[in-house]
């Protein structure tokens, strides 16, 4: 069974696909009604699953008339896309955040699934071995060096 951060995030991209310009609008009160969950419940959706490593911009603004404004980025330039990554990646990167990078590139068709598969097995738990204090440089590395096979 799927939880309440599952469905919720299935509804607003159901919504982001079902938009001309790319982009949603939301109250975050009238989320929450709708779910009957608690306002913090929509942030933890919006701040875990759009996040920009996923391809999402968010952008809010509080008070009486606020909105969350979500928009999911286009690759339009695959050089500019890879230059991009390269520099968000640097020289450490988390296990999280590298998942998501390569998810993102899965999505974008990219890599296959089973590609996806073989690059989230080498920076996962197979560093387990390293020392803790550098297993986020050399998933960085590693990450780096996948995306140079694939791009260039």
């Amino acid at each position: 069974m799927r939880n309440i951060s599952d469905i919720i995030e299935q509804h607003l991209k159901n919504i982001l696909q079902q938009s001309h310009n790319g982009a949603v609008e939301i109250q975050r009160s009238e989320l929450a009604d709708r779910f009957q969950c608690v306002p913090s419940q929509i942030n933890y959706v919006i701040s875990t699953r759009f996040t920009t490593e996923k391809g999402y911009l968010v952008e809010s603004k509080r008070g009486g008339g606020g909105y969350i404004r979500i928009r999911k980025v286009e690759i339009i330039n695959q050089q500019r896309f890879y230059y991009k990554l390269m520099e968000s990646i640097g020289d450490s990167i988390t296990a999280a955040v590298a998942e998501n990078i390569i998810i993102r590139l899965a999505e974008e068709g990219i890599i296959t699934v089973k590609e996806m598969s073989l690059m989230k097995a080498a920076i996962g738990r197979s560093l387990t071995c390293v020392p803790v204090s550098a297993r986020d440089n050399l998933r960085a590395h590693l990450l780096r060096s996948m995306l140079m096979a694939i791009f260039m």
